[in-house]
């Protein structure tokens, strides 16, 4: 099948059609694509905050405002407790709420459970409560979120700087690609994973933080690459006939190389963003990662461990992490495909 209509090249429709011969990788795309977009509205999924109120023929979005108790003629200036039975009889007053699907958020604590947490899955709690009367569905649905968004920012920056390095190491060689090249070495033979401990337990961790330290230590992952492709394309007739044209370095570099080294470079950012997902969770299993309390995939697994008699913990965060890296590992061989000159035949 071919896309046709899009003002695609003819390398882009081979390339989109040896994307989606790889029925798995098609396949497994999609699956993370809508997963990934249901995630992004996670408030509006689960949350100890109405979707929407009318009250008195105004509304309110809670999950995205600030509405303080007074709006609905109660005493407080402090934000509505809509899980307290007096605003919800305030509200019913005069108006309306609608409930998302699960009336949790990630770090909302379930004080009417039977009996002592973690309780087991139920028709309110679909996937239990962890230690702290948590409900898991919503915590996992918030961690696979921060997961992947971590994983894309550190995939984006990374690739920036990597490809910056390896485009200019390999264009202008000499002494700059030799001290260039001694240095990546001495900085990738560092004890990365025990550098990111020391400096998590150092400083207070936070989303921006964690990210900072993972690129500082994960940029050097496409530099490799980018260099070696450009060593090649360098000495091609079409680079040669530019700066025999007084073409700048900058404008060949950009124009000319950039695009075939991109070629090989696509195919990697797959596995470079699953390996960005497992760092997190690694870093949260052993306590370094994300702050206390933060929805998180490895601190879920932690949970799991710690709580052997609560199986369904373990369970779920190891079929989510698992689930992720296989979609993650398909999507990349699908896209692996796609730029194999030996599939991309009409």
């Amino acid at each position: 099948m071919q896309v046709r209509g899009l003002g695609l090249s003819p390398i882009t429709r081979r390339r989109l059609h040896a994307f989606r011969g790889n029925r798995r990788g098609w396949w497994s795309f999609w699956i993370f694509l809508v997963l990934f977009i249901v995630s992004l509205f996670a408030e509006f999924i689960a949350n100890d905050k109405p979707v929407l109120v009318s009250y008195d023929g105004r509304y309110y979005v809670p999950v995205l405002q600030f509405v303080p108790e007074t709006e609905y003629g109660g005493f407080f200036e402090t934000e509505a407790e809509y899980k307290d039975p007096e605003v919800q009889s305030l509200i019913r007053e005069k108006g309306w709420m609608i409930w998302p699907l699960v009336e949790y958020s990630y770090d909302t604590q379930v004080l009417d459970l039977g009996q002592p947490a973690p309780t087991p899955p139920d028709s309110t709690h679909w996937l239990g409560t962890d230690d702290q009367a948590r409900d898991v569905f919503a915590r996992t649905l918030y961690g696979f979120r921060i997961s992947v968004l971590f994983g894309l920012a550190f995939v984006g920056i990374s690739s920036v700087i990597g490809i910056t390095a390896g485009l200019s190491q390999g264009f202008f060689g000499g002494w700059y690609d030799l001290l260039g090249q001694r240095f990546i070495e001495i900085w990738t033979s560092l004890p990365t994973l025990y550098l990111l401990i020391i400096l998590a337990s150092i400083v207070t961790p936070t989303f921006w933080w964690l990210l900072l330290i993972m690129v500082a230590f994960g940029w050097t992952a496409l530099v490799g690459l980018v260099r070696a492709e450009t060593l090649r394309a360098r000495n091609l007739d079409f680079v040669k006939a530019s700066r025999a044209l007084g073409v700048s370095n900058l404008v060949i570099m950009a124009r000319h190389i950039l695009p075939n080294a991109m070629v090989a470079t696509l195919t990697y950012l797959p596995f470079v963003l699953s390996g960005a997902v497992v760092s997190l969770a690694s870093l949260d299993f052993l306590g370094f990662g994300l702050p206390p309390g933060s929805p998180s995939l490895g601190e879920l697994l932690k949970q799991g461990k710690e709580n052997l008699q609560a199986p369904w913990l373990g369970i779920t965060a190891f079929v989510t992490v698992g689930a992720m890296l296989t979609l993650l590992v398909f999507i990349g061989e699908a896209v692996r495909d796609a730029f194999d000159p030996r599939k991309i035949q009409e």
